[in-house]
């Protein structure tokens, strides 16, 4: 069954510019978008089964601690790279 979703002009314009690039449509877009976003719970789930294979197979624990410190440095390097880049340019 079908359904239509009502979106402004500016958004419309944007779907259609990016389904074009990628050689779709952008209903076939969209429905990327469905299957490949993850809810919050699908991430916690995630999440707690990666923390339980890495303690299993690699005597790793993740703490939430690790997992922001992690983050922050992950962050940091991609603020890094983008100012590199933007200097070069």
């Amino acid at each position: 069954m079908d359904t239509t979703i009502k979106v402004d002009s500016k958004t419309r314009d944007r779907l259609a510019v990016l389904a074009e690039a990628r050689g779709t449509t952008m209903r076939h877009l969209i429905e990327q978008f469905a299957e490949s976003t993850l809810t919050p719970s699908e991430l916690a789930e995630r999440a707690a089964h990666t923390s339980e294979y890495l303690a299993e197979h690699f005597g790793v624990t993740v703490t939430d601690e690790t997992s922001a410190e992690v983050l922050r440095k992950v962050r940091g390097q991609v603020v890094a790279h983008y100012a590199t880049e933007q200097g070069a340019a």
